[in-house]
């Protein structure tokens, strides 16, 4: 079922999405060549706990970390583990938190000092496609609106769109009604609503869409071994355009009166 939230709802859960947003622009400066991943994810788990938040993945269906740290051609839920990280990798990192009973949800890729012209596009139009499809986010649209807005704009780079995960509703649970898929053709689905908060996260490949998964039943990497990027926000759906929930403390606290 989906969920329509009060504007109270909204406000609890833009705290924990402004609590990941802050948890992901800490990490920023320590996304460098030479870099523990096990030690980023302790990072995050000491810095979510300091909010008055749990980390949201950590035990979610059996998950061990705080983070999901994928890097190169692993698409999402890599594993924290002591590989440190090495120049010119990109590395998508995401993260939740829950507080209050409520959850938030953001991604982000990261270039590991200098990355190559190939991988910086492929970054580049994976953060734009997520913009297109937050701005296809408004009320009396569908929720295939924002896969095609998504799709229709990174398959002209050559670039491919997984189809086996996709985004989210987002409230009292990490994962809610409805799927919001990041390809598909427009005018179809469920019709957007305001009140509705939703996790919108492009997973774009360099190569091809096919993906697999490793041996430890979490990382899943893209078949033919080519780099993905991936970028998510939780957003609300307003009477006007939508809103970002999923922004650090810089960009200033949102508040739903």
């Amino acid at each position: 079922m989906v969920q329509i939230r009060t504007k109270r709802e909204i406000q609890l859960i833009a705290e924990s999405c402004q609590i990941v947003a802050d948890t992901l622009e800490m990490l920023s400066s320590e996304m460098v060549p030479g870099k523990s991943i096990l030690e980023l994810d302790q990072l995050a788990e000491e810095y979510i706990w300091s909010c008055n938040a749990r980390p949201a993945f950590k035990g979610y269906q059996g998950f061990p970390s705080t983070l999901c740290v994928s890097v190169d051609d692993e698409v999402v839920h890599g594993i924290p583990n002591n590989r440190l990280l090495e120049e010119g990798q990109i590395v998508g990192v995401d993260c939740g938190a829950e507080k209050q009973g409520y959850f938030g949800d953001h991604a982000r890729t990261f270039a590991i000092g200098e990355i190559s012209q190939e991988k910086q596009q492929l970054m580049d139009v994976t953060r734009e496609s997520l913009n297109r499809g937050i701005q296809s986010a408004k009320v009396g649209n569908h929720v295939s609106d924002i896969g095609y807005a998504i799709q229709s704009y990174v398959e002209p780079f050559g670039y491919s769109v997984v189809r086996e995960l996709v985004g989210h509703g987002i409230g009292t649970q990490l994962h809610e009604d409805p799927q919001i898929p990041n390809y598909g053709d427009p005018g179809k689905g469920y019709r957007l609503q305001e009140g509705m908060c939703i996790a919108i996260e492009p997973m774009i490949n360099l190569g091809a869409k096919e993906i697999v998964t490793d041996s430890d039943g979490w990382t899943i990497r893209t078949a033919d071994g080519k780099s993905s990027a991936h970028f998510e926000h939780t957003i609300t759906i307003t009477s006007s355009d939508p809103v970002v929930l999923s922004k650090d403390s810089k960009s200033g606290k949102l508040i739903f009166s």
